[in-house]
């Protein structure tokens, strides 16, 4: 289904567990609209693999107070990609796209997005970049904190297995060599440590539409958002 572009614009805010495919579908989401699609979590991961990188993450600890010390240092932006048809993410300049997606990063990005300073600055961002709409955003806060008011809120879920074999699929084509039950073992702590966390905790928003795409096909969820798309908007 194609869509006016010079409709009126709106913000929609996709939220949900990890490994559930946000990125993929707030990507096809954006596409299909022509808006700019902007991936919150590879913020988050961006941050995590900076601190990892300096020295605010040793041997698996987060030193909380040296990764505040580095905030104002970590300059971070989004550059179209066109070989991707998607924006890739580059912190001080330098791409990043590729060493945020470890094995590594995801088994800390849950401790370090649980700072509450580290939060603040990315909402401010977020909220700086979705200011003119026409964005689909993804996260874990998008409907309840970066953007409460959102024209359009879906929270997508799927069990944590088929989550898992999904992850396992992406790291093996990239050469990372991980067991699936690191990967489920990830995935669940990320669950709680998301759910749980004082500071923007991951939970539905109560005005957002579930997905549940575990048995989906990529062309069915797309089906499922033009339907849902167009009784909320059209």
């Amino acid at each position: 289904m194609t869509y006016s572009h010079t409709a009126k614009k709106i913000v929609i805010a996709v939220d949900g567990f990890s490994s559930c495919g946000k990125s993929t579908f707030a990507k096809l989401v954006a596409a299909r609209l022509g808006y700019i699609f902007i991936d919150t979590g590879a913020m988050y991961r961006a941050v995590t693999l900076y601190a990892l990188e300096n020295g605010a993450i040793s041997n698996g600890i987060l030193n909380e107070e040296a990764l505040i010390g580095m905030l104002d240092d970590i300059d971070i932006s989004f550059r179209f990609n066109p070989e991707r048809g998607a924006s890739d993410i580059y912190v001080n300049g330098v791409w990043v796209e590729g060493k945020i997606r470890t094995i590594e990063v995801s088994n800390l990005v849950s401790s370090v997005s649980a700072v509450a300073e580290v939060r603040k600055r990315l909402v401010a961002l977020q909220q700086r970049m979705g200011r003119d709409k026409g964005v689909v955003m993804d996260g874990r806060d998008i409907g309840t904190v970066v953007f409460p008011n959102a024209e359009l809120k879906i929270f997508m879920t799927a069990d944590p297995e088929v989550r898992a074999e999904r992850r396992y699929r992406e790291l093996q084509a990239k050469g990372e060599q991980v067991s699936m039950e690191e990967i489920v073992e990830n995935i669940r702590q990320r669950d709680h440590l998301d759910q749980t966390r004082a500071i923007s905790p991951l939970r539905k928003a109560d005005d957002a539409i579930v997905l549940d795409n575990g048995g989906m096909t990529l062309e069915e969820e797309m089906a499922w958002f033009d339907e849902i798309f167009a009784q909320r908007i059209v």
